[in-house]
């Protein structure tokens, strides 16, 4: 089901993480696989959101891949996925202290 598909039936969630090899902020993408762009985040409806979430964590934990793993509510502007608060569009964007560097800058 595609997000926008998601996005008409409620709210959304997408499930992130901090990569343990550099502290970096993932995404869960499409598959299982994390993404480091939150436009190529997998978007979960919130009833579905629990058992994935559930799962991501276990197969993280396992392969020490990844720390503080949660979802978090995503919410829909001028038709485009966006976390719902300000602190996971921070974590999506990057660092704010220096913009010159990291993802941000790209």
């Amino acid at each position: 089901m595609s997000a926008k598909d998601r996005s008409k039936e409620g709210s959304m969630k997408a499930i992130t993480a901090n990569r343990l090899r550099d502290g970096d902020v993932v995404f869960l993408g499409e598959g299982g696989r994390w993404v480091e762009s939150f436009a190529e985040a997998a978007l979960f409806a919130r009833s579905d959101a629990d058992a994935v979430l559930a799962a991501a964590k276990e197969k993280a934990e396992r392969e020490q891949f990844g720390v503080d793993i949660y979802a978090f509510e995503v919410t829909e502007e001028n038709g485009v996925p966006v976390p719902a608060t300000m602190r996971e569009r921070i974590r999506t964007a990057g660092p704010t202290v220096r913009t010159d560097l990291g993802k941000q800058a790209a």
